[in-house]
């Protein structure tokens, strides 16, 4: 405080000393009228910025008052660190000498924040090259680049500037930054807790004090915000659990005398707790009490739950919205009896009017176009506010999966008390995906995936995906667009474009290929919200180029049906998801079917696949995930199933520890041809990573494998079963999911390859 006074002085006595020096050069001179005014010393500063804010003219009378307050205006700009004023006959004389101007600005010893960070704060602060040199701007700047560091758990960070100065009136401006470390929580401590252990409620913390991967997590950097949500969920916990007097009296954040190490002690009063005695309603429910008791949650004769009461709360006020009730109000009035311990509830409510829909703004869609947001909403302008579509409607947007944040919210309409407007506010983020796959084996030797994907070509919400496999064995070249609106009603259109050469796995080398081409033309029809049937039509067509050590299936196949085969397979299927998110779900299940019929051309076939998954939400942390798989296939014609279209298992998508399509039936020449029946099921118990909290991007995972494939005409039978188990984790990276796992055969048979080590970007099971 002594030295802000000092300095507070010090500018004080500068500023009188300024006005008196003003004051002496301005008088002792008789007025007179201005002939001309000349300006002297001006390097960059415009001639009409110092003219303009003269307040005397040409041909004005000239006096000492007016002398004065040229000075001050011209101190005022800013622009100058002298000013003067002289007078030759009746010729005003304006003498000045700007302030240096910043050249460049450089960082040094800054590693936390990127150089282009922290000139960010440097230009919403006003300053950048070009500008007038400020030494109290470039104080104010050193303060708020402190003020980042801190934030960042760096309290002993310093910022020292050094001027350099230049040629032509310039300097430059080197901000040295000395970071130091970040300081770490050592130690957090409750007191006053008795009805439950420290243990459990230091659980309920985000912040912590670090375990072996913090470096990633860094939940042990204090931060004010994130304690403050901490003792938000404290107080919410004990709320939850009948504690109604619960408060949190003090909270003490102590820091080492080298701010490297922070102390936190949070100090709480239980109180008692209540239970609830009963539960009324009291107001105007719109004559469907019914409805209403059979939304409410909270339970006589339990503790009381400040949660419950907040859902009952919000489900009241979304069940009015159904009816049109945009501004219903409710409200959960306690009665407390502190005698007893006990609380009653009355549920009060007063719908208003009913309201409709004028209008819905789209807002913060700077790539994706209007249409793509408005044609997900079921919440029309000019309609009844309905709730249920509007949280359909948002849901809807939220799973094109093109913005990182999204919100609607209401507004009443001014003047009009039974209208409101609907505000969607969107924050995009990038919509182009990499797909990256990576294997080694004995066989295929090190193989690559690559897979690229925009979700949102040009913000029109069509997609276009490109694969490319680059395995020894098996490579693949395919192009797919899809336009989800290619009807106004939502009738999706998907064309497909694919190349594919196959050699199945075999431990003698051979030079014969299996090379299929074709395309695609399937569309989607919308049942449900959740419900799609899909239609479809390919063209293929398969040639066998023979070789040394052809399998003998396909040498049986060519033989009797020619090497080169032409169809025409029509496909359909069905899909349902209501999985809560398709990146990391927690709950929800998924399934899918997809038909093949081949009755035009060579190949006559019928193909069939489905696909089950479902999400257990066992607690917060954990998730139970089971994926379960089936494919058949079978002639058609008296012609056996084409030999091309066979199903494979094995490794990353089946079972994993065993060579990706390395599993069932092999041909006398020792090649891995496929199977015409396909059995897998995947079991996960999902967990937070050690030491990353509740961090839903990072989830350690183990899991059983089982899974089977058998031949045309072979007998089922539990001897052709491979089981596996092992771990592994999960990481929504930047490039997409990436999953890697550890498995560890329970079953093996003498010619089966194993694989352990096994990952992939941009796959799920």
């Amino acid at each position: 405080m002594k030295s802000i006074a000092q300095r507070f002085r010090l500018r004080s006595v500068t500023s009188l000393v300024t006005l008196a020096l003003a004051s002496q050069m301005a008088w002792a001179v008789d007025p007179f009228t201005v002939r001309d005014i000349r300006v002297e010393g001006l390097q960059r500063v415009e001639p009409g910025t110092v003219f303009a804010s003269l307040p005397v003219r040409v041909g004005e009378t000239y006096n000492d008052e007016k002398g004065s307050a040229a000075i001050r205006a011209l101190f005022g700009l800013g622009l100058f660190t002298d000013v003067r004023l002289d007078v030759s006959g009746d010729v005003l004389v304006v003498i000045v000498q700007e302030r240096p101007t910043v050249a460049a600005v450089d960082f040094a010893g800054n590693k936390e924040f990127s150089n282009e960070v922290l000139q960010g704060v440097l230009r919403d602060a006003g300053l950048s090259s070009g500008r007038p040199y400020d030494r109290a701007l470039v104080d104010r700047i050193e303060q708020e680049l402190k003020r980042q560091y801190i934030n960042k758990s760096l309290y002993g960070a310093e910022v020292v500037t050094t001027v350099t100065p230049m040629e032509r009136n310039q300097v430059r401006l080197t901000f040295n930054i000395t970071e130091g470390r970040a300081a770490r929580i050592k130690d957090i401590e409750i007191l006053g807790n008795h009805a439950f252990s420290d243990g459990q409620l230091k659980d309920l913390f985000e912040l912590d004090t670090g375990g072996w991967l913090a470096w990633y997590t860094k939940t042990d950097q204090y931060s004010r915000t994130k304690l403050n949500a901490d003792l938000e969920a404290l107080r919410s916990f004990y709320l939850a659990r009948g504690y109604l007097d619960f408060k949190i009296d003090s909270t003490q954040v102590a820091m080492s005398p080298d701010k490297e190490s922070i102390s936190v002690t949070v100090n709480v009063t239980e109180g008692d707790r209540f239970a609830v005695s009963g539960v009324a309603l009291q107001g105007n429910f719109l004559e469907k009490d019914d409805e209403f008791k059979s939304l409410i949650t909270i339970k006589p004769g339990e503790a009381y739950n400040a949660d419950q009461v907040a859902e009952t709360t919000k489900a009241f006020t979304e069940h009015f919205g159904n009816y049109g009730y945009a501004f219903a109000q409710v409200e959960a009035v306690p009665e407390v009896d502190r005698t007893n311990n006990r609380v009653a509830l009355t549920l009060k409510a007063e719908p208003g009017r009913r309201a409709y829909v004028r209008r819905i703004n789209v807002q913060g869609n700077t790539r994706t176009r209007d249409e793509v947001i408005r044609r997900e909403f079921r919440q029309f302008e000019s309609s009844w506010y309905d709730a249920d579509r509007i949280r359909l409607s948002r849901d809807r947007v939220d799973r094109l999966g093109y913005f990182t944040e999204l919100s609607v919210t209401s507004a009443e309409v001014p003047g009009a008390p039974d209208q409101v407007d609907l505000n969607v506010e969107v924050k995009e983020k990038p919509t182009g995906n990499i797909s990256i796959g990576a294997g080694y084996s004995s066989a295929e030797k090190l193989s690559f995936t690559f897979g690229l994907a925009q979700e949102n070509v040009f913000g029109s919400g069509n997609r276009l995906d490109l694969q490319l496999n680059t395995g020894k064995f098996n490579r693949t070249v395919v192009v797919s667009t899809t336009d989800p609106y290619f009807t106004a009603n939502g009738v999706s259109r998907t064309v497909d474009l694919y190349y594919k050469t196959q050699k199945p796995y075999q431990d003698q080398g051979g030079n014969y290929t299996l090379v299929t081409m074709g395309a695609g033309l399937k569309f989607g029809v919308p049942i449900t919200e959740i419900d799609t049937v899909y239609l479809g039509i390919n063209a293929e067509r398969t040639r066998i180029k023979p070789g040394t050590n052809i399998p003998a299936s396909y040498l049986a196949y060519a033989n009797k049906f020619g090497y080169t085969s032409t169809s025409f397979p029509f496909t359909l299927g069905w899909s349902r998801d209501s999985r809560d998110s398709a990146l990391a779900p927690t709950s929800g299940r998924y399934q899918r079917v997809l038909g093949e019929l081949g009755l035009l051309g060579d190949a006559r076939y019928v193909k069939a696949n489905y696909q089950y998954q479902q999400y257990i939400p066992l607690s917060k942390q954990y998730t139970l995930a089971f994926n379960g798989e089936a494919g058949w296939g079978k002639g058609l014609g008296g012609r056996p199933f084409p030999v091309f279209k066979n199903f494979y298992s094995g490794g990353l998508g089946s079972v994993r520890g065993y060579e990706q399509s390395t599993l069932g039936p092999r041909d006398v020449t020792g090649a891995f041809i496929g199977g015409t029946r396909k059995f897998t099921l995947n079991t996960e118990f999902i967990t937070p990573f050690p030491g990353a909290g509740n961090d839903r991007t990072l989830r350690l995972f183990g899991f059983f494998d089982i899974g089977a494939l058998y031949g045309d005409g072979e007998k089922i039978t539990g001897d052709a079963l491979r089981y596996s188990t092992g771990i592994g984790f999960s990481w929504i990276s930047p490039l997409g999911p990436l999953r890697f796992a550890f498995a560890v055969p329970l079953r093996k048979k003498p010619g089966d390859r194993i694989q352990r080590f096994q990952f992939q970007i941009g796959t799920s099971f």
